[in-house]
């Protein structure tokens, strides 16, 4: 996957709000919300029988979905009905894309969100390959099976991220971190702004 520049989301990141998902941008391609809410290789964490689903496109090498990664866990976890869906996209760094492999890789032994947390622990915007390895090894995954899994499944891994970089396309996305809460997109960064969003796409959904 070839390196792309990052678009930092407006100063407001922090409270951006929401914003209605709407149509594709002129020349994007179609969007395809089954395969974005149900990719069958996309990891996902919550409830999987949750009554809200929400879709985080996210980079190991973004700060900012650094800062956000413990409060939305915390949120997704303290509601109980949420059901995560992580898409890796890997658009700072050619060390954001060994980050997402490695992650991905673990999702084959059930440790996705092991590796993912480990990944996100790790402080700093420009987080090399040998960062990312030696946090993962002390995630407690096993490395020997990770290893296996990298190699055996290499195309099915590198499949799944071109597919993440175009359903983002699709979406125009510019920018991690981008959560899809229900109908709606926001940057949302913190608990309490997770909760509300969970509140509101709920509200919305009951209203259709």
């Amino acid at each position: 996957m070839q390196r792309r520049q990052f678009i930092m989301l407006a100063s407001g990141v922090a409270a951006s709000g929401l914003a209605t998902l709407g149509p594709a941008p002129a020349g994007a391609q179609s969007v395809d919300v089954e395969a974005i809410l149900r990719d069958p290789a996309a990891p996902t964490g919550g409830n999987p029988k949750g009554d809200l689903t929400v879709v985080a496109f996210l980079d190991y090498n973004c700060p900012f979905c650094k800062k956000a990664a413990p409060d939305l866990a915390r949120a997704v976890r303290e509601d109980g009905k949420v059901r995560l869906v992580y898409k890796d996209w890997p658009i700072l760094t050619e060390a954001s894309v060994f980050g997402a492999q490695l992650a991905i890789a673990a999702n084959y032994q059930g440790a996705y969100e092991k590796v993912h947390r480990a990944l996100m622990a790790v402080p700093g915007r420009g987080v090399g390959k040998a960062q990312m390895l030696k946090a993962v090894q002390a995630s407690g995954v096993d490395l020997a099976r990770l290893d296996a899994d990298l190699k055996a499944h290499a195309d099915d891994i590198s499949a799944l991220l071109r597919r993440n970089l175009a359903q983002a396309d699709s979406l125009g996305l510019q920018g991690t971190p981008t959560y899809l809460v229900g109908p709606f997109r926001t940057s949302t960064l913190d608990y309490a702004t997770f909760k509300e969003a969970f509140a509101e796409a709920r509200r919305r959904q009951a209203a259709e």
